[in-house]
C-alpha cells in the first residue's frame, strides 16, 4: 500500500476527494479542512494500493494538484486493516507488477545528477578497481564493483527514453560522461602517486594477470552479462527491492573497465586501454538496452493486465 498526503486548495478539495472515491483501490480517506499553511489549504490523506497508485497520481496532477499544492507519497510497511485488504483486493493487477512512473523518474533524476558526491564514490570506486587490477586482485574489483553508483545514470537514461524526457537523457548522460572522465583522470593521478610511493609500477599492467583480464579482453559474453543485469536492476528499481541492486553492481565490468583503461593508458598500454574502453562501452550499452525494453515491456504487460480485469 501507498500513503498519499495531499495539500490542497480549499475549492478543489471536493474535486480531490471525488477522485479519490472514484479510483477503485483506496482506503482511509481523511480530511483535514484548514490544516495547511504553506501552501495554504486542506489537508488529505489516504491509502492507495500500488497498483492503483500510478493512475490516481497521473489524476492528481491533471488537477494541478503538483502545481497549486502538493502531493507526498509514502511505502506502507505494514498496514493492518481489512478496509485496506479488500482495496488490494478490488485494484486491478498485482502491486508487485505495478510501476509507479512518478516515482521511478523521481528516484532516477536524484541518481543521475552530477554532484560531488556522485564523483566522489565513482572515483573512489574506479581508484579501488585499479588496485584490484594491478594485484590481479578479483576481491578489490568485486568491492569496486559494489561501490560504484554508474547504473544510476544508466537507469535514467532508460527512464527517459520510455517516459519521452530529453531533459532526463540530458542529465544522465552528462553524469555518466562527466563523472567517469574525471573518475580515470583521478585515478591515473592515484597510479602516478602509487608508482612514486613504489606500490606501482609496469610490470604490474603488462603481467598475464589471470584472474582479471577479462577485463581488457570483451567479447559478447560480456554484452550478455551486462543485459541480464539491466534486466535485473531494473526490476529491482520498478519493484522497490534495492537489495537486488547489489547483485547488479557486482556483475558488469564498467568501474573496472574504466580503472584498466586509465592504468593503462597511464603506461601507454594502448592495446589494453582499446580493449578496456571497449569493455566498458559493451556494457554500458547492454544496460541501457536492456533497461529501456524492460521498462517498454512492464508497461504493455500492465496496460494488457488492467484493460482485461477492468469491467
Amino acid at each position: 500500500m501507498l500513503h498519499l498526503r495531499l495539500i490542497v486548495p480549499a475549492d478543489r478539495t471536493e474535486e480531490v476527494v471525488r477522485t479519490i472515491e472514484s479510483t477503485v483501490g483506496t482506503a482511509h480517506l481523511a480530511v483535514l479542512s484548514g490544516a495547511a499553511r504553506n501552501p495554504v489549504g486542506d489537508l488529505v490523506l489516504c491509502d492507495v494500493a500500488r497498483e492503483a497508485g500510478d493512475e490516481l497520481i497521473a489524476e492528481l496532477r491533471a488537477i494541478g494538484l503538483d502545481r497549486d499544492g502538493s502531493i507526498a507519497v509514502d511505502h506502507i510497511d505494514l498496514s493492518i486493516s481489512k478496509r485496506a485488504d479488500k482495496a488490494e483486493a478490488e485494484a486491478p493487477g498485482e502491486g508487485a507488477d505495478a510501476v509507479l512512473w512518478e516515482s521511478l523518474t523521481d528516484a532516477t533524476h536524484e541518481e543521475s545528477t552530477l554532484s560531488i558526491t556522485y564523483v566522489a564514490f565513482l572515483a573512489v570506486a574506479t581508484m579501488l578497481a585499479a588496485c584490484g587490477v594491478m594485484l590481479d586482485n578479483a576481491i578489490l574489483i568485486v568491492g569496486a564493483m559494489a561501490v560504484g553508483p554508474e547504473f544510476g545514470p544508466l537507469a535514467g537514461i532508460s527512464t527517459a527514453l520510455v517516459r519521452r524526457a530529453p531533459r532526463l537523457v540530458g542529465r544522465s548522460l552528462l553524469a555518466l560522461v562527466v563523472g567517469f572522465a574525471s573518475a580515470m583522470l583521478l585515478t591515473a593521478g592515484f597510479g602516478w602517486l602509487m608508482e612514486v610511493l613504489g606500490l606501482f609500477d609496469k610490470s604490474m599492467i603488462e603481467a598475464p594477470r589471470p584472474n582479471t583480464a577479462f577485463i581488457f579482453r570483451p567479447d559478447w559474453m560480456s554484452f550478455v552479462v551486462a543485459f541480464l543485469a539491466g534486466i535485473a536492476g531494473t526490476l529491482s528499481l520498478t519493484s522497490a527491492k534495492s537489495g537486488a541492486l547489489i547483485g547488479v553492481a557486482i556483475s558488469v565490468t564498467t568501474v573496472p573497465a574504466a580503472a584498466n583503461a586509465a592504468m593503462a593508458f597511464s603506461y601507454q598500454d594502448y592495446g589494453q586501454t582499446w580493449g578496456s574502453s571497449w569493455q566498458l562501452l559493451a556494457n554500458l550499452a547492454g544496460i541501457v538496452l536492456s533497461g529501456t525494453l524492460t521498462l517498454l515491456a512492464q508497461k504493455a504487460l500492465w496496460a494488457s493486465q488492467r484493460k482485461r480485469q477492468l469491467p
